[in-house]
């Protein structure tokens, strides 16, 4: 028989139509029964030593299994022991449960299974979409530009990148080409520093760090009882910095930290990098889409002055892990930062026909994509602002609602303030 008869396949790929309704619906079942599920299950549920040990020790099978059999399996021995954050009970950290249409759309995107580096394709476009709402919720010039991402951890790499070319360009060092080897002869620039507080989240320091920056390179600046950013001791230590000969490269500002939901005084910030030339990024990860709130307005409003911003729709805009997204001030810089391609072959508005628009693969470290933006673009269709402005004031409502139970009861100790939606208190035994 010719390899080239497709009645030859031996693999699953000619499945008919029929059959993959078939088993599509029962995956949809699968899908139904677990979230409705959640509610009388308990919040968490450890994998049994056993049952991990088995997983550990099976071999891939030789000859593949029934679709039936495979779903039999995830119903068994995957679906019963979930991470939590589904579970309406669920009170750690800031991983929200999955909206309906963001699960539907993840299977929608596989099945396209586009690579969504650049080109004329509908997904490529949807992504665009996707970031022009950004850049508008947060009051970003429509020249920005952006990419949907794997989380803030990323979106720090990018955005902290960014900041690195620019820094060391502004004092004519190339740093794609050089690296950061400087020698009493290189003309190098002096040391690049980043600011932040303690209260900043981990990954803007493995950012810095895997940039080739160094821990060394991070200054710390010091938080009042809030736990907030001080923007004079900002402004002074980068005053200090500046005299001793260093680049003050960037500062990395809080939008909600995990620990307490501190959000920096974003303006003062803002106005302290202005004065210096640095560049600022802020890690609005999980507390960006507050901006929505009547509360968290007017203090989230300065999002609209920074260079860079990290936003994670799968926290508070409750979009399936992962969605992740970066937005860039500057897109030349960002440009200039990522792109491999050369000057001849970059892609432009006169070769939409063919190329689409200047491919995202030229801003970032991703060459091969996914399609991220199904998801964020279904969940929000869904919701819609007003339906986040709703649900983002009652996550923030019922914060508060606990956080007077607790000052209110003998036994227990209310760190303060509270932000966000977050409640730090401490049992206190008589």
């Amino acid at each position: 028989m010719s390899p080239t008869d497709p009645s030859t396949d031996p693999t699953s790929f000619s499945w008919t139509a029929d059959e993959i309704r078939r088993v599509g619906y029962r995956a949809v079942d699968l899908i139904a029964e677990h979230l409705t599920g959640l509610p009388v299950e308990p919040v968490f549920r450890p994998v049994s030593p056993a049952l991990a040990q088995g997983m550990l020790a099976e071999p891939v099978p030789e000859i593949g299994e029934s679709a039936d059999a495979i779903l039999e399996r995830f119903a068994r021995d995957i679906a019963p022991y979930p991470f939590g954050n589904g579970h309406p009970r669920f009170a750690a950290w800031v991983n929200s449960p999955p909206e309906v249409m963001g699960v539907l759309a993840a299977s929608l995107a596989a099945a396209m299974n586009p690579s969504v580096a650049g080109g004329n394709h509908a997904a490529v476009w949807l992504e665009r979409q996707v970031l022009e709402w950004f850049k508008t919720l947060i009051g970003f010039p429509p020249d920005a530009m952006g990419l949907l991402v794997s989380g803030g951890s990323t979106a720090a790499i990018v955005g902290l990148a960014a900041a690195r070319h620019v820094a060391c360009a502004r004092r004519g060092w190339d740093v794609r080409t050089n690296g950061l080897q400087r020698t009493a002869l290189s003309g190098g620039p002096g040391r690049l520093l980043v600011y932040r507080t303690s209260e900043g989240h981990g990954c803007n320091q493995k950012a810095i760090e895997l940039l080739g920056l160094g821990s060394a390179a991070v200054r710390l600046v010091p938080t009042g009882p809030d736990l907030r950013m001080l923007p004079d001791e900002l402004d002074a230590m980068i005053g200090t910095d500046l005299a001793a000969g260093h680049v003050p490269m960037a500062v990395v500002a809080s939008a909600g930290t995990v620990n307490t939901g501190a959000v920096d005084p974003l303006d003062a910030a803002a106005d302290v990098c202005a004065r210096h030339g640095t560049w600022l990024h802020v890690d609005g990860a999980y507390g960006a889409p507050a901006i929505l709130t009547e509360h968290y307005r007017d203090s989230l409003a300065p999002l609209s002055r920074a260079d860079s911003v990290a936003i994670d729709p799968h926290k508070w805009l409750y979009v399936p892990v992962d969605a992740g997204l970066v937005l860039v001030r500057d897109a030349r810089a960002m440009r200039d930062t990522f792109s491999l391609v050369p000057p001849y072959l970059r892609t432009d508005d006169n070769m939409l026909g063919v190329q689409g628009p200047p491919w995202f693969s030229e801003y970032g470290i991703e060459q091969t994509r996914p399609f991220r933006a199904l998801k964020v673009w279904m969940a929000l269709r869904s919701i819609g602002l007003g339906g986040y402005r709703a649900l983002i004031s009652r996550d923030i409502a019922l914060a508060q609602h606990l956080a007077d139970r607790v000052r209110a009861t003998e036994g227990f100790e209310l760190w303060q303030p509270q932000g966000l939606s977050i409640v730090c208190f401490r049992a206190v035994p008589a």
